[in-house]
C-alpha cells in the first residue's frame, strides 16, 4: 500500500474518531417554573427534626411523577431562595447577582414605571440591556448554543431587554417584555385577537387555531431546537422557562379530570392542572436527552422563580403553602422559599462531567442556598471564567451538590423589596443561619392587593378580604427558623440583642450591594433603622 494511502486511511479513522468523540463541555437546562413554591408538588421538600422529608397535605393533592423522577437521580434543597416575585429572581440567575445590586427589584411592568408611590425612584425598572454581562452571552462566548424558550419579562416593551436575542441568546422562542401569557390555549391563538391581545406569546403561530396547550407547545419547540444543537455537535444551555403556572389560571383539559373531587375550588383545581402539564413536560424533555443520547451529558437545575401563588388563601396566611406561611409576594418563607432540584440527565459514575461535578442521588440538602448561585457554578462547571470586572454574589455550590456541608459558605439570603403595593410592600428580610429578620420601612402599610395594573400582570386572583396588617404595626419582626420554622412568633420584642445583631447584618448587606431605597412622603431616602 501506498504511504499516501496509509496517510489517507490514518486521516480518515482520527476524522471518524473525532466525531464520536466526548464532548468538551456539558450541556446545561434551567428549568424554571413561574409562580409554583416549594409545597407545589408530591415532592416533599420539607423535613422532620432527623431531617428526613415530611409529607404534608398539598403533597397529596398534587401530582409531579417526573419531578419525583428527578429527585430520584438528583439532590433536593429544602431551603433554597428566590426573590418574591418574577423579574428580578429572572435576572438575579442570568446575572448572579442579588436583586440589591442588580436594581430591578419589582416585576417589570411592561408599560410603565411601577416603582409605586414610594417606590424607589432610582430603580432599575429598564432592566437588561445589551452590554449587560448575563450567563447566556458568556456561554456563547465560549462556544455554547444557547436557547430561550417560554417567559422572558427580561425589561419593559421595546426595551432590549424585551428581546432575548439581545441578551445573549442564540434561540428566541415565546419570549417577550410581559410576565402572564394572554392565553394558555391555542384555539384562542395564546392571547392574538383577544383583549389581552399586547400579551399573546409569540412565535408560536403554527399553533394557532389548535388544541394545543401553550405548555405543550413550547415542550415541542424546546425539543426541535435541543436536537437542533446536538446535529451541530455543539454543547447547549437550554433557559427553559414556562409560563405556567402564572395566571390566569386556565384549566388544562389534559388534566382537569384528576382534581374534580377534590374539594377544592375551580381556581385552584386549574392552577393543579398547570403544575401537572409542568410536570409533563419536565418528563418529556428527560425523555428527548435519552432519546438523543446526551442524558449523561446533561445537568439539569429545576427551579421556581418566587413563591406560590397557589388560590388557596391569604397571603399572609398559612394557606397556599402549608404549612408555610405566606405566598408569592409576601416577606414569609412561603413568599420566597422555592423547590430546587440539581440532577444529571442520567447518572454515570465514569463520565468527565460528572466526575467534575458529582451529585447525590435521592437526597436533601438542608443548607441554604439561592437563584443566584447558578451562574458560577454553571460557568465553573464548564472552566468558564466570570468577565472580568463582573459582580457575582452567587457562590459555588458543588460541594452542596454532594450532600455534604460545606462550613465555606455563610447561610444568609438578602431579599429587599423597596416597592408596593403588593401582598407585602417596602421591606426586607435578611436570613442568616437559624435566624430570620424582616424589616418593614412604613409599618403602616396594610395587606392590600396590588394596583389594578398588577393584578392583570401579576395575580388575576381576588385575595381574602381579611385586614391584618402585614407588619403587625412595627419596623420590626423577627423569627427562629428552625425552632418556629412557620413564622408563628414575633420575637423581635422579647430577643432585643438578637435583633440588634440581625439588623446590623441586614442593614450591612444592603449597604455593600448598593441597594436603593423607598422614600419617605417628603421625598427624603427612608434607609433601615437599628432598633
Amino acid at each position: 500500500m501506498k504511504p499516501k494511502t496509509i496517510l489517507a486511511l490514518l486521516l480518515s479513522f482520527v476524522i471518524l474518531h473525532a466525531s464520536f468523540a466526548a464532548p468538551v463541555s456539558p450541556n446545561v437546562m434551567i428549568f424554571l417554573v413561574d409562580d409554583m413554591g416549594v409545597m407545589d408538588t408530591s415532592v416533599p421538600f420539607l423535613t422532620d427534626e432527623e431531617g428526613k422529608p415530611k409529607r404534608y397535605p398539598l403533597n397529596d393533592y398534587y401530582r409531579t411523577p417526573n419531578m419525583e423522577r428527578l429527585a430520584e437521580r438528583g439532590i433536593r434543597f429544602n431551603n433554597f431562595y428566590a426573590m418574591s416575585v418574577c423579574s428580578p429572581t429572572r435576572i438575579s440567575i442570568l446575572t448572579g447577582q442579588n436583586a440589591a445590586r442588580h436594581r430591578a427589584t419589582n416585576w417589570i411592568n411592561p408599560d410603565k414605571d411601577n416603582a409605586g408611590p414610594q417606590g424607589a425612584p432610582d430603580w432599575d425598572w429598564r432592566g437588561l440591556g445589551k452590554g449587560d454581562v448575563t450567563l447566556p452571552g458568556v456561554l456563547r462566548d465560549a462556544g455554547y448554543h444557547t436557547i430561550h424558550v417560554g417567559k422572558a419579562h427580561f425589561g419593559p416593551r421595546d426595551s432590549e431587554g424585551a428581546e432575548p436575542l439581545n441578551l445573549g441568546f442564540d434561540v428566541n422562542i415565546g419570549g417577550e417584555c410581559f410576565g402572564a401569557p394572554g392565553s394558555y390555549y391555542g384555539e384562542e391563538n395564546y392571547g392574538l385577537g383577544t383583549k389581552r391581545a399586547k400579551s399573546a406569546v409569540p412565535h408560536l403561530e403554527k399553533y394557532h387555531g389548535t388544541e394545543t396547550f401553550l405548555t405543550e407547545a413550547l415542550t415541542i419547540e424546546a425539543k426541535e431546537a435541543v436536537a437542533g444543537a446536538v446535529k451541530e455537535k455543539k454543547p447547549f444551555f437550554l433557559y427553559f422557562a414556562h409560563y405556567a403556572v402564572h395566571a390566569p389560571f386556565q384549566s388544562d383539559p389534559r388534566f382537569a379530570d384528576h382534581y374534580v373531587d377534590s374539594g377544592k375550588p375551580a381556581n385552584a383545581q386549574a392552577f393543579a392542572t398547570l403544575i401537572e402539564g409542568m410536570d409533563k413536560s419536565l418528563g418529556d424533555m428527560l425523555d428527548q436527552f435519552e432519546a438523543l443520547g446526551i442524558a449523561e451529558n446533561t445537568l439539569i437545575f429545576f427551579v421556581g422563580d418566587n413563591g406560590t401563588d397557589a388560590p388557596l388563601g391569604h397571603q399572609h396566611a398559612v394557606a397556599c403553602a402549608e404549612p408555610l406561611r405566606g405566598k408569592k409576594g409576601a416577606h414569609y418563607e412561603g413568599g420566597i422559599r422555592v423547590p430546587f432540584i440539581a440532577a444529571w440527565a442520567k447518572a454515570d459514575t465514569g463520565n468527565a462531567f460528572q466526575k467534575r461535578l458529582p451529585i447525590a442521588a435521592g437526597t436533601i440538602q438542608g443548607q441554604s442556598a439561592a437563584v443566584y448561585d447558578l451562574f458560577p457554578t454553571i460557568l465553573a462547571l464548564a472552566d468558564i471564567e466570570t468577565p472580568q470586572g463582573h459582580a457575582v454574589d452567587g457562590e459555588l455550590v458543588d460541594t452542596l451538590l454532594t450532600g455534604a456541608p460545606d462550613s465555606s459558605r455563610e447561610e444568609t439570603f438578602l431579599m429587599h423589596y423597596p416597592h408596593g403595593p403588593h401582598r407585602s410592600s417596602y421591606f426586607t428580610t435578611w436570613r442568616r443561619g437559624d435566624w430570620k429578620v424582616i424589616y418593614h420601612y412604613f409599618p403602616s402599610e396594610k395587606s392590600e392587593e396590588s394596583e389594578e395594573s398588577e393584578k392583570s400582570e401579576e395575580s388575576e386572583e381576588s385575595e381574602e378580604s381579611e385586614e391584618s396588617k402585614e407588619s403587625e404595626g412595627t419596623h420590626y419582626q423577627l423569627y427562629n427558623l428552625v425552632k418556629d420554622p412557620f413564622e408563628s412568633t414575633n420575637l423581635a420584642g422579647s430577643q432585643p440583642e438578637r435583633l440588634q445583631r440581625m439588623m446590623r447584618g441586614l442593614i450591612s448587606g444592603l449597604e455593600a450591594q448598593g441597594a436603593r431605597y423607598p422614600v419617605n412622603e417628603d421625598g427624603s431616602k427612608s434607609k433601615p433603622e437599628l432598633p
